[in-house]
C-alpha cells in the first residue's frame, strides 16, 4: 500500500524531527514546512495530502490563518497543536472545524496514535479489521459492534473503550493507561470518566458486560 503523506508544520525544527521521526516509524511519509506560508505552498503542491499537523504558534502566517486557508479548498484532517492550554483557542479551532487539538509538551506516541484514529475515521487507512471475541464483533472501519449477531448502538468513546479492551485482552490496565489511549493524554478529566463510560458500556453489553473485570485500585481487565 502507498504511503500516507503527512505534513508537519511547526516553526522548530526539533519538534518538527521528533513527530517525523515517530511518524515515519508507523510507514507514514512525513513533510515539512517551518512556517504557515511555506505549509501553504506544499499544500498547494502536493495534492495527496492524508493530513496536517499544525503549530498554532508560528512566524510569516499562524497555524489559525493556515486552517483558515486549507479549509477553503478542503475538508482533509488537521491536528492542531499548541503551547497554551487556552480554552478559547481550543473553540476556535473546532470552529475552523480542527480534528485534533493537541497541548504542548505532548507525548509523539500519542500523537500517533490519535493520527492513526484520525486516518481510521476518515477512511484513509485500510482497515479491514474485525475483533471478534467472546460472541462480541467489532468491525472498526465501520465503527459497529454486534454481540450474538444482533446490532448494539454505542457512543463513539463507549466504541474506542472497547476496541481498546478487546485489543488487550487479559491485560491489567490502569485508568491512568485507558484515559491516555482512548480520551488522550492530555484530557484533564478524573477516572469517574472511565467508570461512568465503564459502568454505561458493561449496561449496553448485557451479559458480555462480565467480561469487562474490575481491578480495585487500579483499573479494569477485559477477559473471556
Amino acid at each position: 500500500m502507498e504511503k500516507l503523506k503527512i505534513l508537519v508544520v511547526d516553526d522548530e525544527s526539533r519538534m518538527r524531527k521528533l513527530v517525523r521521526d515517530f511518524l515515519e516509524r508507523e510507514g507514514y511519509q512525513v513533510l515539512e514546512a517551518g512556517d504557515g506560508m511555506e505549509a501553504m505552498d506544499i499544500f498547494y503542491e502536493e495534492k495527496e495530502l492524508a493530513l496536517l499537523i499544525l503549530d498554532v504558534m508560528m512566524p510569516k502566517m499562524d497555524g489559525w490563518e493556515v486552517c483558515r486557508e486549507v479549509r477553503k479548498e478542503s475538508k482533509i484532517p488537521i491536528i492542531m497543536l499548541t503551547a497554551r492550554g487556552d480554552e478559547r483557542d481550543e473553540l476556535q479551532g473546532f470552529e475552523l472545524g480542527v480534528d485534533e487539538y493537541i497541548a504542548k509538551p505532548f507525548s509523539p506516541k500519542i500523537l500517533v496514535a490519535r493520527v492513526s484514529a484520525i486516518l481510521r475515521r476518515t477512511n484513509q487507512m485500510a482497515v479491514d479489521e474485525v475483533l471478534e471475541v467472546g460472541g462480541i464483533q467489532l468491525d472498526k472501519a465501520a465503527h459497529t459492534v454486534k454481540i450474538d449477531g444482533e446490532s448494539v448502538e454505542l457512543s463513539f468513546k463507549e466504541f474506542e473503550l472497547l476496541v481498546y479492551f478487546v485489543e488487550n485482552k487479559g491485560i491489567a490496565l490502569s485508568r491512568e493507561k485507558i484515559l491516555n489511549h482512548v480520551w488522550n493524554y492530555d484530557y484533564f478529566g478524573d477516572a469517574r470518566t472511565i467508570d461512568t463510560h465503564v459502568k454505561k458500556l458493561r449496561s449496553k453489553l448485557g451479559e458480555k458486560g462480565e467480561y469487562i473485570k474490575t481491578i480495585w485500585g487500579m483499573g479494569y481487565k477485559f477477559e473471556v
